[in-house]
């Protein structure tokens, strides 16, 4: 068995397999893979086996990048192939919104209105390339139901990225800008998407920010960890880092 870096501890690939420890959204994340592949979108891992203690899905292959990014990860190929992933997840996730019971368990809280299935962390070390071409997204653990642009939000602050810590950040803001600009473009975003954007980018990572917080209040390590570690101060600079170029970033978007 082959451990696995990244996202939680205890990840194995065993051939075509991954296990990874289960928790109380591992049966409704399941249940929305499998509506996915239903639906026609296999670019997303597929249940194999779900029991108390462990979930086993397929493996996808391919290369998987972290920041910084650099190399294919880094092309125009990768971040246009990466947005047509996420509006074709999102439309075949619709319709299981639509069959919602309400007694599903999601790790993020359900924001109205609750367009589609959002992934919630649609970052680049949570799809899968081969060569260029994003291929598959992986790790599904903070999905939830919310509006389309909540996600093709977070979505562009990654990959344009509009980050500001020396060992994330990519390029000027114009350039940051126009990957923004070539992201909505080929996920199909509409004018209202556009124009609701920035702020919503700030909403969605002051969200994040409480996230860390409620949960090192509650007693998780990993988010204790987090806030120690200063991640939550590296947010808040980008969310001033966007504030401050808004108005720019609107005018170039809308044109």
């Amino acid at each position: 068995m082959e451990k696995l870096s990244g996202g939680r501890d205890g990840i194995y690939r065993t051939r075509s397999h991954v296990i990874r420890p289960a928790n109380q959204t591992s049966q409704t994340i399941h249940s929305l893979l499998s509506h996915l592949h239903r639906q026609g979108f296999h670019q997303c891992p597929k249940p194999i086996a779900l029991d108390h203690e462990h979930e086993t899905v397929s493996f996808a292959e391919g290369q998987v990048y972290n920041y910084p990014l650099q190399g294919n990860v880094a092309s125009k190929q990768a971040l246009t192939s990466a947005a047509n992933l996420l509006r074709q997840m999102h439309d075949a996730s619709a319709s299981f919104v639509e069959g919602l019971r309400g007694d599903e368990n999601w790790l993020l809280p359900i924001r109205k209105p609750a367009e589609v299935i959002c992934h919630g962390d649609f970052a680049p070390y949570n799809l899968v390339l081969n060569g260029e071409e994003a291929v598959s997204v992986i790790d599904f653990d903070t999905a939830h139901p919310a509006p389309r642009v909540w996600d093709l939000a977070y979505a562009i602050y990654c990959w344009a990225p509009f980050k500001t810590h020396e060992f994330d950040k990519m390029g000027t803001l114009d350039d940051q800008i126009a990957r923004a600009g070539m992201f909505c473009k080929a996920y199909g975003a509409t004018q209202g998407m556009l124009s609701n954007l920035p702020d919503v980018m700030i909403e969605r990572l002051q969200a994040l920010v409480s996230f860390m917080r409620e949960e090192a209040e509650k007693g998780n390590a990993a988010f204790q960890q987090n806030l120690e570690d200063g991640h939550h101060l590296a947010y808040e600079k980008d969310i001033q880092y966007i504030s401050q170029n808004k108005q720019m970033f609107l005018t170039e978007l809308t044109k």
